[in-house]
Formats: structure tokens, C-alpha cells, sequence
């Protein structure tokens, strides 16, 4: 989506869906300032095409001493690793509430005209929509004395700060509440499971699932939730959430992975079941959520791309 903000800041930078979005607004001819704590890398990735801030996100000492003249924020930082955010539940909680609530500071000092955050699906929690599509109002139980529970906690408090500056401070923030985001660029180790999926059926390997793959899965083309992103930062509601998702893609993990088998495995892999007493690999609990996109579609913005069509671009992309 063409944008009218000239001067985007992002942070997050140098992460999948931050880096997709900041080499869109370069090829549209913006100016990006990214805001992360490893300048070199950002140095490395974008050469001298953005202007880099450095400062821990979570340390609000470090980040009051940068200004910007952003006209737009799109705050993409966060953990994105569930074993991390089972064994480091302090360092996720703090890097998703300290760290939005530190932006947003910055982006009230500053003045921003548009801030959006990127939300989960996970603030959802243990919710079944089987019989229906869930909205944006509905949430369900989160287990807070699970260590893993702090990226759902966190991203539902972040939301929370987001809702509560726009009330009390009038800060043009929208929150996109984002389903499983893939497509092309995706890092050919990415250890996430639709891309370890991949991997496998690309190999010719097994698919192998160590649950019984029962969770419902939402999913969305990064290409798109680029594009509703940047249709969020103008199009939005201040203070609203907004899930992006594409509904016909929504599917449970164990069909993803004969989806998978069938578009990438050649007739070479199989989807088998690996499910030894005690195997832990931090995955989120079991969900039967299925994310309406009816409050996005509503002012104007719809997703298309199959699930197929995303996987091909994947492989496409590791393949060049």
C-alpha cells in the first residue's frame, strides 16, 4: 500500500516481518529510521538506506535520550523463539511490556501522528471458535503460572498500555493482532514450525510432529501483513485492535503439515507422529481458535493469498 507519511520509524528492524516492512517503505521511496540494540547488524542488513538508533528497547533510560521526527511508528520488536520465552519468561516479559510501553513514551514525546503495534493471536489464549469466527472482544483463559505464558501475558498487558495511551493521551496507536505470518524471505534456519515443515519436505524428509498437531492454525502472507500494516498506521481506529488474517487459511496443524507434504514433498516425506511421555519443546497450549478478519475487512482491507501459494513463495525464496 502506497503510504502519505514520508518518515517511518521502525523498530524490530532486522526480525522477519520488521525487515520485510522497512525494504517495502524503502522500495516506496521513504525515509526509515530503525530503532535496535544491535546497530551493526541493522548496518550490515540495510547499508546506509535507513538512519540506525540504538538503545535497549526495555531500558527507558536509553531511550530517553533519542528523539525522532517520525511521523509513523510501527513497533515490530519482540521474542519470537517459544523455547526462549519458556526459559526466559523475566527477559520475554520485560522485553514485550517494558518495551512497548518505552515506545510509546517515545512516540508521545515525539509526537508521532500514527503508532501501530504488532499483537498476537496468542493474546487470545485458550479459546475454541469451532462453531464460529472469534472478533477482537473475545479472550480466553491464559495459564499465569505457565513460564510460557509470558508472551501471551506480556502481549495482552503491551495492548493494554496501547489502549490506555490513546485514552488518556490521545496517542494515534492501533494494534495489529497479527496470525502466523510467513511467506517469502523467511531465514532458511527459522525455527518456527511452519518452517521446520518446510525444511523437511523440501529434504524429502518426514514432517514429524511431536503433538498431535490439534491446535488450529491462522495464517497470513507477509507481503499482506506488510501491506495491512501500513493500511493500519492510516486507516486504523486509535486505541482499536485489529486481527490480520486470512480466513480461508485457517486449518489445524496436522492438516498444514499434509498441505505441506503435498505441495513440497515430492512424494518423497511422510506427516508422522513423534509423541515420547515428557518430550518438551515449549510449544503454546492447544488452541481451537479461528480469527475472524470482519474488523479489518470493514474499513477496507482483505487478505487473499492461499496457504499454498505462501509456501511456494517460501521455497521460491530459498531457493534463489
Amino acid at each position: 500500500m502506497a503510504t502519505r507519511f514520508h518518515k517511518y520509524l521502525i523498530t524490530g528492524a532486522t526480525g522477519y516481518i520488521g525487515s520485510q516492512l522497512t525494504w517495502e517503505l524503502l522500495r516506496q521511496g521513504k525515509e526509515v529510521e530503525v530503532l535496535i540494540r544491535d546497530a551493526k547488524k541493522a548496518t550490515r542488513m540495510f547499508s546506509r538506506r535507513v538512519k540506525v538508533l540504538s538503545a535497549d528497547l526495555a531500558d527507558s533510560a536509553s531511550l530517553c535520550a533519542l528523539s525522532t521526527s517520525a511521523e509513523a511508528i510501527i513497533h515490530c520488536a519482540a521474542p519470537t523463539q517459544s523455547t526462549y520465552m519458556a526459559s526466559k519468561p523475566v527477559e520475554t516479559t520485560d522485553s514485550v511490556v517494558l518495551g512497548t510501553k518505552n515506545v510509546l513514551e517515545l512516540a508521545k514525546r515525539c509526537q508521532a501522528k500514527s503508532v501501530v503495534y504488532l499483537s498476537s493471536m496468542e493474546v487470545y489464549g485458550r479459546i475454541n471458535s469451532e462453531s464460529g469466527r472469534t472478533t477482537e472482544d473475545e479472550l480466553g483463559e491464559i495459564d499465569a503460572r505457565a513460564p510460557r505464558s509470558s508472551y501471551p501475558l506480556g502481549k495482552r498487558m503491551a495492548e493494554y498500555y496501547c489502549r490506555m495511551y490513546a485514552h488518556e493521551y490521545g496517542l494515534p496507536v492501533r494494534i495489529a493482532r497479527l496470525a502466523q505470518t510467513f511467506g517469502r524471505g523467511v531465514a532458511k534456519d527459522d525455527g518456527r514450525v511452519f518452517a521446520q515443515f518446510a525444511r523437511s519436505a523440501l529434504r524429502g524428509e518426514d514432517i514429524v510432529l511431536h503433538t498431535q498437531g490439534l491446535s488450529m492454525g491462522n495464517y497470513c502472507a507477509i507481503d499482506e501483513v506488510v501491506d495491512a500494516l501500513l493500511f493500519l498506521a492510516q486507516k486504523g481506529e486509535p486505541g482499536e485492535a485489529y486481527n490480520v488474517v486470512n480466513e480461508a487459511n485457517t486449518m489445524r496443524i496436522r492438516d498444514m503439515a499434509a498441505l505441506v507434504q503435498k505441495t513440497l514433498g515430492n512424494g518423497k516425506s511422510q506427516v508422522v507422529f513423534d509423541l515420547a511421555e515428557g518430550l518438551s519443546h515449549g510449544y503454546a497450549p492447544d488452541t481451537g481458535l479461528r480469527l475472524s478478519a470482519a474488523k479489518l475487512a470493514g474499513i477496507g482491507w482483505q487478505a487473499r493469498k492461499s496457504l499454498t501459494e505462501m509456501y511456494l513463495e517460501l521455497a521460491s525464496s530459498w531457493n534463489q
